[in-house]
């Protein structure tokens, strides 16, 4: 979603209704054992943290979209999620998406030694 630009943002009727279908996806999702515990809504405010104390006073965006929330589902695997995500009702709004990532726990992820640099 564009969080950048003004005229970019839905008007507070069309929120009204996009937050009754959200509601009903997910209460759908909750109904059939695919919600997780976990996920939030995310402020259109933020901070970045760069290398060499650089802090950017806006949230990390990409050509104007950014991150406004998440959910966990609970999928059989990534396509399964797939299938499940295709029923958001956040898609029927222009320049929107869905992002999809499995969770991993820190020991499962491979990693490469590294050296000190002492």
């Amino acid at each position: 979603m564009d969080i950048t630009s003004p005229e970019a943002q839905p008007s507070p009727r069309q929120m009204e209704l996009d937050m009754v279908d959200w509601m009903e996806w997910i209460d759908y999702i909750t109904d059939k054992g695919q919600l997780a515990e976990g996920g939030n809504h995310l402020a259109f405010s933020g901070k970045v943290i760069r290398p060499f104390n650089t802090i950017l006073n806006e949230p990390y965006t990409v050509k104007n979209e950014s991150l406004t929330g998440y959910i966990i589902i609970l999928a059989k695997d990534i396509d399964d999620a797939v299938h499940i995500a295709k029923k958001c009702p956040t898609l029927q709004n222009e320049g929107t998406s869905v992002e999809i990532r499995e969770t991993v726990t820190p020991w499962t992820i491979k990693t490469t030694k590294r050296t000190s640099r002492l």
